[in-house]
């Protein structure tokens, strides 16, 4: 299926052209070449004379280049040939994405060919997915606006985590913005960076979510405080990047993928592409990033997707073709794949390689070594696997002491990072994932937050099962702390994870819930529900 699409979501005003392979039906579900398909894009980019994007300034960009990319596209191909015209439907600036819808639907009119709505997130998952041959990756998205990890589940590609305030590129401009660097900041923090120093700078890693409000306002109040603009760069692309990284691993471990892709403009870093490939060597995983061209907003991206989305029947009429500036990737019902999950049953085996420790498992105890990582910076990941080891042997006895099962802990080297452990369950609640286990973890985690601490990182991962007992493990990124927002993220991240893995994904949320009002404070449950409603989430 040919298709011209359209993308305008922000900055990049962009038209492409797909034609794909002789004989492919868009989704084959075949390997191929990572050169498969030709692929024609024009881009006209919004560049602010200062500041960030303004969505006045953009909208008048949008509607002056969007008709002049879309004619050099259709200057060099045959109109008749198009199939289809795709565009991005969301999410994105309101008035920048009206402008695109009303172009796409005046093309497809006059071309009489069906009309095909592209949620812009999800096409950067899709070329990634498209372009590398991968059959079922775990994605992580990188862009201005966005960040946040996807897996194909049960029909839709569920976010596994997510920025907790705002999308990664924004936090770096808003940086770049108190320096008075013209947009965009990220390229001039690359550049910078390359001659600094590290400077310790807040690191903040919530089960698969991420934060980077502090960071950025330490790093702003770093510079203000005299220290090196270069040393303060470096320092910024070493946390957020490793962060990042730390998240897709994290997503790779709870699913049990060994296919990474990357999407978003943010993917040209060097640096954070470096971190992910050497994370994905270490695991044995493969990592795919897509050529520039393909990162960063486009329209070629777009016209993939639509063409898959058309072959599927996906189209839309005139009526239904409104855009949505909230269009969250999870809300798209995937007609383009079949039957298939990135979640795998882990295998029995002696030594299991996590997200950040491998655990070498014995007949009566385990040992668990926070190995260094590689792709982090050798001071910052020597801290964290310091405190997060003697996290982990504090908050797991005082877990204990509470009442919720867990492993008895023998040993702690804080300096080594690692614990010997008693070895608890027949398996990870990731076997058998029925909603009684599940309501027993809501009623554990109910405990651990009237004794005043998280979990941090609750996942059917992190949970062990045996005949009549559910344990709770691995307590490092844990924390105390009396705030219902906090117990509430604590749900957030075992609830996203349950979408991401369970069978009866909706069952499991309910008994949890149920589980957990047994037991815990009702607001935390309010809480949770503004939570999964705010547009910080999104």
């Amino acid at each position: 299926m040919r298709v011209l699409g359209i993308e305008g979501t922000a900055w990049a005003a962009s038209a492409a052209y797909f034609d794909p392979p002789d004989g492919a039906d868009g989704e084959s579900g075949a390997r191929r070449p990572s050169g498969a398909g030709d692929v024609l894009i024009e881009s006209d980019p919004y560049l602010p004379e200062s500041g960030g994007i303004h969505p006045r300034e953009a909208a008048e960009h949008m509607s002056e280049a969007i008709p002049r990319v879309v004619e050099r596209v259709l200057g060099q191909v045959d109109a008749g040939e198009i199939d289809a015209v795709a565009f991005s439907r969301g999410p994105g600036l309101g008035p920048c994405l009206r402008i695109v819808g009303t172009a796409a639907r005046t093309l497809a009119q006059t071309l009489d060919v069906p009309l095909v709505g592209v949620n812009h997130m999800v096409a950067h998952l899709e070329v990634g997915r498209h372009r590398s041959g991968f059959s079922n990756p775990v994605c992580l998205n990188a862009s201005g606006a966005n960040a946040h990890v996807l897996g194909y589940h049960d029909g839709r590609y569920r976010v596994l985590g997510e920025t907790m305030d705002t999308g990664v590129g924004n936090a770096l401009d808003k940086f770049t913005r108190h320096l008075g660097w013209s947009h965009p900041g990220g390229p001039k923090v690359e550049e910078a960076a390359r001659n600094g120093e590290y400077l310790d700078l807040p690191y903040v890693v919530k089960g698969m979510d991420f934060s980077f409000s502090g960071l950025m306002s330490a790093a702003k109040g770093a510079v203000d405080d005299g220290h090196d603009v270069a040393d303060v760069c470096f320092s910024l692309q070493e946390n957020v990047f490793a962060m990042l990284t730390e998240v897709a691993e994290r997503a790779l471990s709870l699913t049990g993928s060994d296919e990474l892709v990357l999407g978003g403009g943010v993917g040209q870093n060097a640096r954070l592409r470096g971190m992910l490939e050497t994370m994905c060597e270490a695991r044995g995983a493969e990592f795919y990033a897509p050529e520039p061209r393909f990162l960063r907003d486009n329209a070629g991206m777009i016209a993939i997707l639509g063409s898959k989305m058309a072959v599927a029947g996906d189209t839309l009429s005139i009526e239904e073709s409104s855009v949505d500036s909230d269009f969250r990737p999870d809300q798209v019902e995937v007609s383009w794949r079949g039957e298939g999950s990135v979640s795998r049953r882990p295998d029995d085996a002696a030594e299991v390689v996590g997200a950040e420790a491998t655990v070498e498992i014995g007949s009566e105890r385990v040992r668990k070594r926070r190995r260094p990582k590689a792709y982090r910076h050798p001071e910052l990941d020597e801290r964290l696997r310091r405190e997060r080891a003697a996290r982990e042997a504090r908050l797991t006895s005082l877990a204990r002491r509470t009442g919720v099962p867990t492993p008895v802990v023998y040993d702690v080297d804080r300096r080594e990072g690692s614990l010997a452990l008693e070895r608890v369950g027949d398996a990870d609640l990731l076997e058998e994932l029925t909603p009684d286990r599940v309501r027993t973890v809501g009623v554990h985690l109910a405990r651990l937050h009237e004794a005043g601490f998280v979990h941090g990182d609750p996942t059917p991962r992190n949970v062990r099962i045996a005949p009549g007992r559910t344990y709770v493990i691995d307590f490092g990124l844990g924390y105390h702390t009396d705030h219902a927002e906090d117990h509430a993220m604590d749900l957030h991240v075992f609830e996203r994870s349950l979408a991401g893995t369970a069978d009866d994904a909706e069952a499991c949320r309910e008994a949890f819930e149920a589980g957990y009002r047994e037991s815990g404070d009702p607001a935390v449950l309010e809480r949770l529900r503004e939570i999964e409603g705010r547009g910080r989430y999104r």
